[in-house]
């Protein structure tokens, strides 16, 4: 990479961050005059917490926005970035950066929510195949066990594993790509951690279903 562009990796991670740093649950909740969603429910951030706000238009937007702001970072690079020497590993980074940006907002005093539909923005912008399938995934489990954690779980295992098979032969894949597919997963599974305790325990909700008792 020319030295006069060598900052633009970081500037376009810096930008991931910065975008991912925006809480739409909280954002949309404000513009339809709802309450935050960081006050009741789960107190998560995100969409299916927006949820029981009542407001399934508030919820949807909130999802289609948590994506967006994963997508679009990666889009970016990926339509403007190769001329300037910036490649898939600059991708799968800005995409990290704005996962962790959901995470760990700094516009919302680091309080962010799990991130599923940002990562799975982020799949999307790296690899349309790999976000349908990734996507796919989520859907047969949460269809089947109807456990949306489980389902996001399932995801985050497979969405590295996916990466490698999709690329057919190991030794094509880009290593940036799959160490930042694997650290993504790896936060989301974290993040999770309450619900792997309430799945242990039998106590988890299920979609479509009442509050598991405790």
């Amino acid at each position: 990479m020319n030295s006069m562009y060598a900052y633009l990796p970081v500037a376009a991670a810096l930008l991931g961050y910065l975008v991912g740093s925006l809480s739409f649950a909280v954002i949309v909740s404000q513009a339809m005059g709802l309450n935050d969603p960081r006050t009741y429910g789960s107190k998560n951030p995100g969409a299916t917490n927006v949820l029981r706000s009542g407001s399934k238009a508030a919820a949807v937007v909130t999802l289609l926005l948590d994506a967006a702001k994963g997508w679009l970072p990666v889009a970016l690079v990926h339509w403007f970035g190769q001329p300037y020497g910036l490649g898939e590993g600059t991708m799968a980074v800005t995409g990290l950066a704005a996962f962790v940006g959901h995470l760990y907002p700094v516009f919302f005093r680091f309080v962010g929510g799990k991130g599923v539909a940002t990562a799975l923005g982020v799949l999307l912008g790296i690899s349309p195949l790999l976000g349908l399938a990734v996507a796919g995934t989520w859907l047969a489990m949460a269809w089947f066990f109807r456990y949306s954690s489980l389902a996001s779980l399932t995801a985050a295992v497979a969405a590295p594993i996916f990466y490698v098979l999709a690329d057919g032969l190991v030794w094509y894949f880009n290593k940036s790509v799959l160490l930042s597919l694997s650290v993504m997963s790896l936060l989301l599974i974290y993040r999770h951690a309450e619900n792997i305790g309430r799945l242990a325990r039998g106590t988890e909700s299920r979609l479509g279903g009442k509050k598991a008792k405790s």
